[in-house]
């Protein structure tokens, strides 16, 4: 008989690997014991098929990953009795908790089948399925250590949790009706509401036209049917935002376009986030969304199954509960105390949510919102030794964790520009450092001094004695994408430069390691009014074409003689009007220009209706200017506006100048990587930033790059947008520690 201890290191928490080892030793007649040490399971094991046992069990349960496995064998070792699972201990923490996981199709199976104990049963999950990060307080993963402890397993759950042929079988978050979290219906106002069955109630209220909060897996949603969705947008205050909506598979072909069989797998996966796919009739369901798209996903909780089993309307809007900027709200207390003027009826449970999770967004394969299924975000990666933490940038902000070879990024926390995020900025850094047992080091933050974050770094820094370590906001971008040399290119709406003015359309060639030198960028115009050229784009608009044209232009579309010549005279003694190269401010003066935007009501809006408009037009071809300045190659970005203020005197329709537009602009980009890597000789590029979500300009770019055999590289794991800045900040600090300079 052969014997031996097998380590295997990794995402083995909260994936039911205990159970999943059983079984193996259960099916090959193995003795022995295995135990949880955090990232680690250790078994001790013994029998005749003992090299067939580790060859299964070295592959895992399917949402685990392995690191490593080590084999030492256990001479003379012949355990007595059968194979057991010992209780959880405390160890290495670099495996940390995977994501929280969609309901499996064996437990939706449980829930509609009237024959089974969990029929009806909104919270049925097993090993393979339902909340993790959301309910954990702390490691090792197990019940007592979660949200569910407050819920004692009855009896039947104790039969199923000890069953090894169940697979249930130490599912730590097992619950029925008898023993799990309850549901209760309330008014918007907070008065409980008698309901034998709160999800039919709930249904019901909803298809008679009333806005319901629900309370799900990390927070809660505002859920309505469509013929409701102009009073919530207004009641939100967001007259103009697209809304997500949940609806069944079946139903999806009839709103969008049938979805890739990539697409499909992805929303029917684990993760079943919110992807947005181009409708089928790109004017239709404006209630929904004015874009040439929607945000569409599966019911991913038992409980949104149900609601779906009862629900007489096709689908339901599902959007955030919180004001803009602010965190998702999770306790039904906040609920009602900052939505009660918001919602008619409330639908929640008892279980507390721990970590807040908001949905996470897909858009072509690529992340837009790194949150639920996606995060935390695992990485593998040396950096050495030491302990770093990177804060994020101001917007769309997340943290990220190094520690003993890996990368451990949070879920999307938002805008880091008021008390509450910054205090969920903070909660999170907490409960990332508590996981992973982690001691920061190095803490690595946005160049910009102003920053919120920035503060929150210094902070931390005189907390634990670490030592700062600024990233420059593009640079973090490419850092995210890959440590090797390149000539990146970074688009986004806003980043602080090293020279203090606003960057945003950039060509850095270089490495994370060697620094970067910047060789190329859009032409550096103005900002009229600072923000509120962010807000209004005919300011930006000026900004860029500060002529008599565009004040001809801007009085045909209700300026008036004051404002006009405030608006010039404040241009031209250049009082409040910080200089930027920003492509999403280009983006912004082009939407401006056609009259598709005069006011910005929510993050994104002119340079997302902009490319609505453009997916309906032919690009035409408008001339690209790129001119020498100070060394570097600078994109004539007024220019290519001109023609299109051109084209727009000329009759041409607006669809085609917007399509022309945005063509122009990626293909001038694409020409100053070129040149980049003419003068570096570096025969790669790397793309990220906000922009590159815009498919025609993304494709162009690669597509031009690639013409001139230029391989242009993305980082498919971490967003675009700034999601990916905490792992760039972090990659760089990591590097420059590893080559001790810093």
């Amino acid at each position: 008989m052969k014997s031996g201890k097998i380590i295997l290191r990794g995402i083995v928490q909260g994936v039911g690997f205990r159970p999943f080892v059983y079984a193996q030793a259960q099916r090959f007649g193995i003795k022995g014991t295995v135990i949880n040490h955090g990232s680690e399971v250790e078994i001790d094991a013994a029998g005749e098929e003992f090299d067939a046992f580790c060859r299964e069990v070295v592959k895992g349960p399917k949402m685990s990953v392995i690191d490593s496995v080590s084999i030492e064998p256990l001479p003379h070792w012949n355990p007595r009795g059968n194979f057991t699972i010992l209780k959880s201990q405390d160890g290495a923490r670099t495996g940390f908790v995977p994501a929280d996981i969609a309901t499996c199709e064996h437990c939706l199976h449980d829930i509609m089948d009237p024959n089974s104990r969990y029929f009806g049963y909104w919270a049925t999950s097993c090993t393979d399925c339902g909340p993790r990060y959301s309910i954990i307080k702390s490691v090792p993963y197990d019940r007592e250590r979660t949200s569910m402890d407050a819920f004692p397993a009855c009896t039947d759950c104790l039969k199923d949790y000890e069953n090894p042929g169940n697979r249930r079988h130490h599912a730590q978050t097992i619950a029925c009706r008898e023993c799990g979290p309850k549901l209760s219906l309330l008014k918007g106002t907070g008065e409980t509401i008698q309901a034998a069955d709160p999800i039919s109630a709930a249904a019901n209220l909803l298809d008679e036209g009333n806005i319901v909060a629900v309370r799900g897996v990390g927070g809660f949603h505002i859920c309505c049917v469509e013929k409701t969705a102009e009073r919530l947008k207004q009641n939100l205050g967001r007259p103009n935002q697209s809304l997500a909506v949940m609806m069944k598979p079946e139903i999806i072909p009839e709103f969008v376009v049938e979805p890739t069989k990539e697409e499909w797998d992805l929303l029917k996966g684990p993760v079943h986030p919110i992807m947005i796919l181009d409708k089928i009739d790109p004017l239709s369901h404006t209630s929904l969304s004015q874009l040439h798209n929607l945000g569409v996903m599966l019911p991913y909780t038992g409980l949104h199954h149900l609601l779906f089993a009862k629900l007489k309307s096709p689908l339901l809007i599902m959007t955030s509960a919180n004001a803009p900027g602010t965190p998702m709200i999770t306790e039904t207390k906040t609920i009602i105390e900052k939505m009660g003027g918001v919602v008619d009826y409330i639908l929640t449970h008892d279980r507390e949510i721990v970590n807040r999770c908001d949905d996470s967004v897909v858009r072509d394969g690529y992340l837009i919102r790194m949150s639920r299924g996606f995060a935390p975000l695992r990485t593998k990666m040396d950096l050495g030794d030491r302990q770093i933490l990177g804060v994020g940038p101001e917007l769309n902000a997340n943290a990220t964790i190094y520690k003993g070879g890996f990368l451990i990024t949070s879920p999307h926390i938002g805008n880091i520009r008021n008390p509450p995020t910054v205090a969920y900025l903070e909660e999170t850094i907490e409960k990332l450092t508590s996981l992973t047992g982690s001691i920061p080091e190095i803490i690595a933050h946005d160049l910009h001094p102003q920053f919120l974050s920035t503060r929150v770094a210094q902070e931390l820094a005189e907390r634990y004695g670490a030592t700062l370590c600024p990233v420059q906001h593009h640079c973090a971008h490419i850092a995210s994408v890959t440590t090797e040399e390149v000539v990146g290119i970074a688009i986004d709406g806003v980043g602080y430069g090293e020279d203090a003015t606003i960057w945003g359309g950039e060509i850095l060639a270089g490495s994370p390691g060697n620094g970067y030198m910047r060789t190329g960028h859009l032409e550096q115009v103005l900002m009229p009014g600072g923000d509120l050229a962010t807000k209004f784009p005919e300011r930006m608009l000026y900004g860029i074409l500060p002529n008599e044209e565009t004040l001809s232009l801007l009085q045909s579309r209700g300026w008036n003689e004051t404002a006009l010549r405030i608006l010039a005279q404040q241009t031209e003694k250049r009082f409040n009007t910080p200089a930027t190269t920003s492509t999403g401010r280009v983006l912004d003066a082009a939407a401006a220009l056609l009259g598709i935007c005069q006011e910005r009501t929510y993050d994104g809006e002119p340079s997302m209706m902009l490319e609505a408009y453009a997916a309906r037009g032919v690009a035409q071809s408008m001339e690209i200017s790129i001119e020498s300045r100070d060394g570097r190659d600078v994109l004539l970005t007024s220019s290519i506006l001109r023609d299109g203020m051109e084209m727009l005197n000329e009759g041409i329709c607006v669809e085609d100048i917007a399509a022309s537009i945005q063509t122009t602009l990626a293909k001038g980009i694409a020409q100053l990587a070129l040149a980049g890597v003419e003068k570096t000789g570096i025969q790669t590029s790397a793309l990220s930033g906000g922009v590159a979500i815009n498919r025609s300009i993304r494709e162009t770019i690669i597509e031009t790059l690639k013409e001139s055999g230029v391989v242009c590289l993305t980082n498919p794991r971490y967003p675009f947008g700034d999601g990916c800045i905490s792992c760039g900040q972090v990659v760089t600090a990591g590097i420059l520690a590893k080559e001790g300079r810093i």
